[in-house]
């Protein structure tokens, strides 16, 4: 495994694009400490601080630093297809398979360095949580810290399953551009087949399949936490039945779909004549 990845990030590292891109990925996360420090001046009249709101208090920050998080995962995204895209562009897949590597030692490759990257993201958000956490919060108490942190193992699967897909889609077009249109393509796809689906019974039943959708179960991993904050403060005026926890059969779903695209990575790399 660690040859493996130790020749991908190799291969990573002596692209100056790559290393833009992977370097941009691990900065966005940081933002989350300028969301936390940020201050608003409301009319003049008095300032707002958000880290006085007790939205960073824990254990609700790990909801909160992790949705954030996601939100800049397309930056990796972009150095995954380009990964594919490149070995196509500069026929080093061709080579490296001279060389000796297996097809599946190569998707094996790139599954791997999708695994490590998603770790070391899960690592930097869970100290930028720990810290602001640390400094913002009310409550210090261990039981109440560590409250909640599978919001961090929904984050990781999340990313990886996100990745994922993106290095199925680099390998079904080859190219870097298409693939990402391909996310797009497939959203909309979703939201397709959810609407056909309410027309043919209801909205209920509709939502109950758009939850094993790719993209909707990866984004139903960690829900906005932006009403929950709200049942917090407004507990009288907000829709207590609101489900933000992270489920096992989410995360059940999502690995599923991991385990798809890589099967169907190495199964079209297979059956490619390169």
């Amino acid at each position: 495994m660690l040859r493996l990845l130790n020749l991908e990030l190799q291969k990573l590292l002596l692209n100056r694009t790559s290393k833009i891109l992977i370097f941009v990925s691990f900065i966005l996360p940081f933002f989350v400490i300028l969301l936390s420090s940020l201050k608003i001046n409301v009319f003049g009249f008095f300032t707002l601080e958000l880290g006085e709101l007790g939205i960073f208090n824990f254990p609700i920050i790990w909801h909160l630093t992790t949705f954030f998080a996601s939100q800049f995962k397309f930056f990796f995204a972009i150095v995954v297809v380009s990964m594919i895209g490149n070995e196509y562009s500069n026929k080093t897949i061709k080579q490296n398979l001279i060389d000796g590597l297996s097809k599946k030692e190569f998707i094996l490759s790139k599954f791997y360095t999708i695994v490590f990257f998603s770790l070391v993201s899960t690592v930097l958000i869970t100290l930028i949580s720990f810290c602001i956490g640390m400094y913002y919060s009310s409550y210090n108490e261990i039981n109440i810290i560590i409250r909640e942190t599978n919001f961090l193992v929904a984050y990781f699967v999340k990313l990886v399953g996100f990745f994922s897909l993106c290095l199925f889609f680099g390998m079904l077009v080859k190219r870097s551009a298409f693939a990402l249109a391909f996310l797009f393509i497939l959203y909309i796809l979703e939201w397709i087949v959810f609407g056909l689906i309410t027309w043919q019974s209801n909205i209920e039943v509709a939502e109950k399949i758009q939850n094993f959708f790719p993209l909707k179960s990866m984004y139903k991993l960690i829900d906005q936490p932006f009403q929950r904050i709200a049942m917090t403060k407004f507990p009288d005026k907000v829709d207590l039945s609101y489900d933000y926890a992270v489920h096992w059969q989410e995360i059940i779903i999502v690995l599923g779909w991991t385990a798809v695209f890589i099967f169907l990575s190495y199964r079209l790399l297979k059956k490619r004549d390169l």
